[in-house]
């Protein structure tokens, strides 16, 4: 056994053989690489025609987003200002509605007191005349002479009246001072003109 070209025949079937089942294995698992690496080459191809448009239409719809958000912000704002013109409305109404309701309570008062004071029977008191600024006449009362003989005037009446004093005439339209019906009562009342 100590022939060398055994020994090198043999490692080289050895060798043989194991390169071909290398071979055998490796066929197959190249062809899945070539396979996958096409594979691959589609993917990129795919994904160089399709991302640019995709990342175009991720942008527009960020800016559409942003466009969105703002008007909405602004939406938002305006509802906001209208519920405050609607709660001024409220409270504007509400006020008026008390104004209202003081106004009828108030006009409804007055038309009862009128009622009442219309259905009320007491009689009116009588007014009382006012004070003009005149004297009472300083004329004597006739009396009745002796005997009740008509035509026959008494010493009396024969006499001439004195006329009053000038500074204490007032004149009848527009008196001195306001007439105070419980001092200066006048006992005859005013004769009509």
């Amino acid at each position: 056994m100590a022939d060398p070209l055994f020994w090198l025949a043999l490692s080289l079937l050895l060798v043989a053989v194991s390169l071909t089942a290398v071979l055998m294995v490796a066929i197959p698992a190249m062809r899945e690489l070539s396979r996958a690496a096409r594979s691959a080459e589609k993917l990129f191809d795919t994904l160089g025609r399709e991302l640019p448009p995709t990342l175009e239409a991720i942008r527009l719809t960020g800016l559409e987003l942003t466009e969105l958000t703002d008007e909405l912000n602004d939406g938002i704002h305006q509802a906001g200002q209208v519920v405050k013109q609607v709660d001024q409305g409220f409270t504007s109404a509400r006020q008026q509605a008390k104004a209202v309701n003081t106004g009828t309570k108030s006009a409804w008062a007055g038309a009862r007191a009128a009622w009442r004071a219309w259905t009320k029977t007491t009689p009116s008191p009588k007014p009382k005349p006012k004070n003009l600024g005149h004297r009472p006449s300083t004329l004597p009362t006739p009396r009745a002479t002796q005997g009740n003989q008509p035509g026959l005037n008494s010493p009396a009446s024969s006499l001439p009246t004195p006329a009053p004093d000038q500074s204490q005439l007032r004149s009848p339209s527009v008196p001195s001072q306001p007439p105070n019906p419980e001092t200066d009562a006048d006992p005859q009342p005013r004769p009509l003109d």
